[in-house]
Formats: C-alpha cells, structure tokens, sequence
C-alpha cells in the first residue's frame, strides 16, 4: 500500500470515528452513565431514610451473601438471600428447558409447513408480543386461579374434586414465564431449522437409523446455535423477571428481580439493591459470554 492510500485510509477511519461521536456519547451517557452510577451506590453506606450516605463502605457487597444479626452482633449467612438466587437460577433453567420442549416441536411444524402458510403460523407466535406483558400474565392468572378456567374445567370434567391450588406457587411462576417467553424460544429455532436440509433425514433414516438417534446425532447438532440462542433470550430475562413472580408468585417466591425492587422501596438500602443489580448483570454477563464463546465453536458452517 502506497502512503498516499494509507493516508487516505487513516483519513477514512477518522471520519468514520467523527460520524460516530454522537452515537457513542448518547450510549455513554444513557447506557454507560446510570450503570456507573449504580456501581458507585453500590460502595456507598446505607441511609435509614432511603437515601444514601456518601462514606465509602463494602456493606452493600458484603449483605449479598451476610446479614448483620443484632442479636449475636456479627455477620451471618443469609439463607433467605441465597434461597432467592437458588429460586431464580433454577426456575430460569426449568423455564429454558419447557420452552425448549414445547418451541422445538412448535418451531419445526412451523419450519415443515408449505412457505405460504409458515407466514401465518409465525404471525399466531408473535401475537402475545403485541399485548402488554402485565396483561398476559393476568390472562394466565386467570386459567391458573382456583376458580380460573383450569380448576373449573377439571371440577366439570369430573378430574378433581377440589381445586388445585396452582397460583402463588413457583409451579405458577414457572408456567407464566413460560407462556411469556415461548415465542423467543420458537422464533430462533425456527430461523434454524427452517435452513436445515432436509435430505439429511433420509440419508439416516437410509443409513437405518432411528428417530432418536436421527434427533440426537443428525437433527439436533444441526440446529445447535438456534437452540443455544434460544435458550439465552429465555434464560436472561427469566434470571431478572419481576411482573410475573410478583403476580403469580405472591410475597412467598420471590426472585432476583422482586428483591432487587424490595431492597430499593421498602427496604432502603440501596447499596445492597445496586450491588444485587451488578451482581445480576454479571451473571447475565456471564451468560451471554458463554453463549459467544460456544457459538464461536461452532464454526460458520452451522447456520
């Protein structure tokens, strides 16, 4: 390259670094600027009117795992608060793992139905993204409730013989979260599969291969990145859910989300509330890293 074209290159990159400057200043200031700020709350002292004290102290840090016991005068462990992570990393892994289940048959009848009709089938999957999310956790308030149409069916049908008490349970939370986050299960998987070539199957099942292991060794490595992002655009916004424990949880299931909302208002500590927002941040961080680094493992060849 001559210096007269690398001038020019250099000239290029400057300019398109000048066009940029106000993106990258309005996504420091709206993006990068509260979460400093939360990060700063968070080394900050608590103050008994909801505020803060500005004394440098790691007490919000220290109370995401101890509690100070006025009794014995010292730091113990807080079950409560490691019950509440247990409770949300697990339910956001059940919740992963239903949607799958019920989006992977979903997404490939989707996928295998003739292109004029896949329009409409995708369009009846992405309809509850139009509602509000209180609304649809409401509408599934509604069918899980001891009088809602779930126990008023059964009681008809003659299954039950009290109702099944459903709401308020993590068995609610987990079936609302589901309901909430299907579509973003099915819509990638459906990205996936609808690229998959379907001769494959009949070369296995050529090959004398069964249906399961046709799933497990031909269909499934296949459509891999389609369920790996699948399962973090589930997993992400289940771990920081808040609508959905509140309403169908109760006081009783809390989650990451509710305690985080709890700290701030009613508690008033809000550097244990930051530090409970950065520590779930990194935990999403966490998550999202790992899903890079496996996609990058698989290679371009994969979809």
């Amino acid at each position: 390259m001559s210096p007269a074209e690398a001038a020019s290159v250099r000239q290029s990159a400057k300019n398109g670094w000048l066009l940029s400057t106000p993106a990258l200043l309005v996504l420091a200031l709206a993006a990068a600027g509260p979460l400093l700020i939360v990060v700063w709350y968070s080394f900050l002292t608590a103050n008994d009117t909801g505020n803060v004290i500005y004394t440098p102290s790691v007490e919000g840090w220290i109370g995401i795992l101890y509690t100070f016991d006025i009794f014995e005068g010292g730091w113990v462990l807080a079950d409560a608060h490691l019950t509440i992570f247990w409770r949300s990393v697990w339910l956001s892994l059940c919740t992963t793992a239903l949607t799958f289940a019920v989006g992977f048959p979903t997404a490939w009848f989707i996928a295998t139905r003739p292109p004029a009709k896949r329009a409409m089938w995708l369009f009846l999957i992405t309809i509850p993204f139009w509602t509000n999310l209180l609304i649809r956790t409401f509408a599934i308030n509604e069918v899980i409730r001891n009088e809602g149409i779930l126990n008023s069916t059964l009681l008809w049908l003659g299954v039950i013989n009290a109702p099944l008490q459903i709401n308020y349970t993590e068995v609610a939370v987990l079936i609302g979260m589901t309901y909430v986050y299907l579509p973003l299960m099915v819509l990638p998987l459906f990205a996936t599969i609808e690229r998959f070539d379907m001769r494959l199957l009949e070369a296995s099942y050529d090959l004398y291969a069964s249906r399961w292991h046709t799933l497990r060794r031909v269909i499934l490595p296949i459509v891999k990145p389609g369920i790996i992002a699948g399962s973090i655009l589930v997993f992400v916004p289940s771990l920081g859910a808040y609508v959905t424990p509140r309403i169908l949880g109760g006081g009783k299931n809390m989650m990451i989300g509710n305690f985080i909302e709890l700290q701030f208002l009613q508690g008033k500590n809000w550097p244990l509330g930051a530090a409970l927002s950065v520590t779930l941040l990194i935990i999403v961080m966490a998550a999202l890293l790992i899903y890079v680094r496996v996609a990058n493992r698989e290679g371009p060849g994969h979809g």
